[in-house]
């Protein structure tokens, strides 16, 4: 499998019932690192907000994944999430619903709806892409040679995942599997450059 489908970019939704309120959010992510950031903002852009719940897959194979309830009965948040993301056939993506309570209880029913409902609102909002699954490297140069360097990143629609520039270049990239082979092996081909997996 060379490709793997996620969504373009954030959305949000918004569901209410009996004076309840839920927001969705999805954002596109690459690591798990992300997800704390993520939820880390939303608690300061809803401080009144009673709960937080998310769910995420990630991985071309989909194996790394969570789905959190935040305080709501055990399996009516989060799973319900996660299960609008598969079904979607996404991965790669964070879902986070903001509840505000109304003050009437929606019973576990109620809940798995609802947030069944607004996951899959949000969702329908996003744009979903096909992109490479890369196989990850780390480069280091000395500037002399950053044309040719780049010419051949370009050339194999490779992405630049980091960069640091002080004494020499250090990249951290991650290739197109389709292309891994051949811009390895031009890669290799660079005098003075350093190149080893991630």
């Amino acid at each position: 499998m060379n490709t793997y489908k996620t969504i373009q970019g954030p959305t949000a939704a918004e569901f209410r019932d009996r004076g309840s309120k839920f927001l969705a959010y999805t954002f596109p992510i690459n690591h798990v690192d992300e997800v704390k950031t993520r939820i880390q903002e939303l608690k300061k852009e809803h401080p009144k907000a009673v709960h937080h719940c998310y769910a995420y897959r990630m991985g071309i194979d989909g194996l790394v994944y969570r789905a959190n309830d935040d305080g709501e009965p055990s399996g009516s948040a989060g799973r319900p999430i996660l299960g609008q993301i598969d079904s979607a056939g996404i991965t790669n993506v964070l879902v986070v619903v903001v509840r505000y309570f109304g003050g009437t209880l929606l019973g576990v029913p109620g809940l798995i709806n609802a947030y069944k409902t607004v996951t899959t609102d949000a969702l329908a909002l996003c744009e979903t892409i096909e992109r490479n699954v890369e196989f990850p490297m780390a480069l280091s140069f000395d500037y002399t040679i950053m044309n040719e360097v780049l010419t051949v990143l370009k050339q194999y629609e490779v992405t630049i995942i980091k960069q640091d520039m002080q004494l020499f270049c250090d990249y951290e990239i991650g290739i197109p599997l389709v292309h891994k082979e051949a811009c390895v092996q031009r890669l290799t081909e660079i005098y003075g450059l350093t190149l080893k997996a991630t």
